[in-house]
């Protein structure tokens, strides 16, 4: 990983079958690693996409009873009027960026990198795309919020993402990140990005988690993304 977080063991990698000429950064949920995505990336390798899943820190969680668990940022409460852990959030994007920025260093484009991940993985894509100036390829967010809201689009003014394409997945029965969530960040998002480029897709009775239906979706539109070059 990036920035401070010099413990935090290195991401877990899937290479390009042949060259990489584009890449996608995904960001796994509360509690999990960056393994399980990288497996499931593992099964529709391409000649010249790679996979990149970094692991969160480890760190108490407000929500969880201050339980330590990996986490990209502290979660205080789920609700919509929740405290945030601004700091926590904004140190984590951070981190993130200086990640597309190595991958930059190593010879690829950043609008040929497409940012996603899965809940509190999710939401920091979403910010990252939003308040970073390297020009992305896209944004895929499932079941997941936009942190700190109330910041944009001041935060955004002069974001170089406008123009993004973003796929955003929830589902329908999800009892601990609610569709309504997913439905005000997708109504919030059309109020900062070009709302021809957005795309939302629900799922009825899906809890919170990613059925195959929607990993094949969004593996699919990841990796079809870019032609190779």
């Amino acid at each position: 990983m990036c920035g401070n977080n010099m413990s935090v063991p290195l991401p877990a990698i899937v290479p390009a079958a042949r060259k990489a000429t584009a890449a996608v950064i995904f960001l796994h949920g509360l509690g999990d690693t960056g393994h399980g995505w990288a497996e499931a990336f593992a099964g529709i390798r391409t000649p010249h996409v790679k996979y990149i899943c970094p692991h969160a820190p480890i760190k108490p969680v407000t929500l969880n009873m201050g339980m330590s668990m990996p986490s990209w940022f502290d979660i205080i409460g789920l609700q919509t009027d929740a405290e945030e852990d601004e700091a926590g959030i904004k140190q984590a994007s951070e981190n993130i960026k200086a990640l597309i920025d190595q991958e930059v260093k190593n010879g690829i484009p950043s609008h040929r990198i497409v940012l996603g991940g899965f809940s509190q993985g999710g939401a920091l894509s979403l910010y990252t795309a939003l308040t970073t100036q390297q020009k992305l390829g896209g944004v895929v967010a499932l079941s997941c919020w936009l942190p700190l809201r109330n910041s944009f689009p001041q935060a955004s003014a002069n974001s170089a993402n406008k123009e993004m394409n973003v796929l955003q997945c929830h589902g329908e029965a999800d009892p601990l990140v609610p569709v309504t969530f997913g439905c005000l960040t997708v109504e919030k998002l059309k109020t900062l990005c070009n709302p021809s480029n957005i795309t939302f897709k629900t799922y009825p009775r899906m809890p919170h988690s990613a059925c195959p239906e929607v990993c094949m979706v969004c593996l699919v539109w990841m990796t079809k993304k870019y032609t190779p070059y």
